[in-house]
C-alpha cells in the first residue's frame, strides 16, 4: 500500500482523459504542484487508438471541426501537429432492414470534418511531455473523497477494504463524467439531493457505444466510386465511414454499432457479423482485412454504467451539473465534456471545461 501522501500538494486531478490532462499542462505551465490520478492502467481515457503499422485507430473520437472549435485549433498547431480532411467524396450506402443494399448521393460534413495524422492519442502523448512524469498515477481508482479541516482527501481503492493510497489537497479537479462519478465515488459530506440527481441525469458521451475499424493494403471501396460512408437499418453497424490514413496505407473503415448495448451483451463478438456486414456494402474484399479492432465502450466500468445502456437519440445539451462548475466552497471543480456550457460531447468541450477549472482554482 502506497503511503498516504502528506506532502503539500496544491491540486488532485481525477482522471487522465483529454480534460484532465489538458488541465495537468495547464497546472504544469503555471508551475503548480498536482498529481493526476487515472483508474485504468493507461492514459487517454475515451481516447483510444491501438495502433497497425503505425497507424493509430480512433476507436474513441476521431473527428474535430477547426472552423467552429477555436481551441482544437489552436492545440493542434501548438503541439505541432497535423490535421487533414475526413475523406468523403464518391456515393455513399444505404442498408435496408431487409438487407437489401442501394447506392446513395455522398454528403460532405459542413463544416468540414478533420483527423489528426497520428490518432486522436497524438493529443495526449504530445500534452504529456511537459508533464512530469511522476505526477500521473495509473491504476489509482478513486472510491472516495471527504472534506476535513486540513483539505480535500482522496482514496485509491474500493470501499469496505482498507485504502490502496490516500492524498490530500487543497482543491480536486473531477475530469471524470458526472454520472460516473456519482455512481463511483462516495461523497462526504454527501452530495446535495440536487447536484447528485443532476450527475445520475447527465448521459456519458460515447457510453453505450461500440465502434469498429477494419484496416486494408487498398482502399477498395474509393477504386469502385464509393466514399466509405454507410448507413443501416439492419445492423450490427448503423454508420460507417472512411477511416483511412493521410491518403497512404493502411486505409480502413470505421464506425459504430447500430444495436442497443443490451443486445449486444448477448453477443459480444461481433466480428464475423461485421465482416459480413462490410461484405454486404463493399464487397467480399471488406472480409479480409489486415487487421480488425473492436471496442465497446458500454461495458468499459471506467467510462460506463447500467445508465448508460439505452441509446442516446439526440445529441445533449451538456452543461454544469445543476448549473454548478464547483461545489465545497471551490475546493472541488468540474471538468470534462459533459460538464463544458459549450461545445460538451465533443474535444472541444473537454479542453473548454479544463481551462475554467484550472482558471477558477
Amino acid at each position: 500500500m502506497d503511503p498516504v501522501a502528506t506532502k503539500s500538494i496544491e491540486t488532485i486531478i481525477i482522471g487522465a482523459g483529454l480534460s484532465g490532462i489538458y488541465a495537468a499542462s495547464l497546472l504544469t505551465s503555471q508551475k503548480k504542484s498536482f498529481v493526476v490520478l487515472e483508474a485504468r492502467n493507461r492514459i487517454g481515457g475515451r481516447i483510444l487508438c491501438p495502433r497497425h503499422d503505425g497507424y493509430g485507430c480512433d476507436l474513441g473520437p476521431s473527428w474535430y471541426w477547426p472552423d467552429i472549435h477555436p481551441r482544437m485549433k489552436r492545440l493542434v498547431a501548438a503541439l505541432g501537429l497535423k490535421g487533414y480532411r475526413q475523406f468523403e467524396e464518391g456515393m455513399g450506402r444505404y442498408q435496408q432492414q431487409n438487407g437489401a443494399v442501394h447506392t446513395v448521393r455522398g454528403y460532405g460534413s459542413e463544416p468540414f470534418s478533420w483527423r489528426i495524422v497520428g490518432g486522436m492519442t497524438a493529443l495526449i502523448t504530445k500534452l504529456c511531455e511537459s508533464i512530469p512524469h511522476d505526477a500521473i498515477r495509473l491504476n489509482h481508482s478513486v472510491c472516495a473523497i471527504e472534506r476535513r479541516s486540513d483539505g480535500v482527501w482522496v482514496t485509491v481503492g474500493e470501499l469496505e477494504k482498507a485504502p490502496r493510497a490516500q492524498f490530500v489537497a487543497q482543491q480536486v479537479i473531477l475530469a471524470l463524467p458526472p454520472r460516473l462519478t456519482a455512481a463511483t465515488i462516495l461523497f462526504t459530506p454527501d452530495l446535495p439531493d440536487r447536484l447528485a440527481q443532476a450527475m445520475l441525469k447527465t448521459g456519458t458521451w460515447m457510453a453505450g457505444q461500440a465502434k469498429f475499424y477494419a484496416l486494408y493494403e487498398t482502399p477498395f471501396w474509393r477504386n469502385a466510386g464509393l466514399s466509405g460512408q454507410a448507413f443501416s437499418e439492419r445492423g450490427p453497424l448503423g454508420e460507417i465511414h472512411d477511416g483511412s490514413n493521410n491518403d497512404t496505407v493502411p486505409y480502413g473503415l470505421t464506425g459504430f454499432a447500430g444495436i442497443p448495448a443490451v443486445q449486444r451483451r448477448q453477443q459480444p463478438d461481433l466480428s464475423e457479423a461485421i465482416l459480413n456486414q462490410l461484405a454486404a456494402l463493399f464487397g467480399p474484399a471488406a472480409t479480409k482485412p489486415a487487421k480488425l479492432f473492436y471496442q465497446d465502450w458500454a461495458f468499459e466500468p471506467f467510462t460506463a454504467t447500467e445508465y448508460d445502456y439505452p441509446p442516446m437519440l439526440t445529441h445533449p445539451i451538456y452543461q454544469p451539473p445543476a448549473g454548478q462548475s464547483d461545489m465545497w466552497d471551490g475546493a472541488i471543480h468540474f471538468a470534462g465534456t459533459e460538464t463544458a456550457d459549450q461545445h460538451g460531447g465533443y474535444l472541444e468541450g473537454a479542453l473548454r471545461s479544463a481551462e475554467r477549472a484550472v482558471y477558477h482554482l
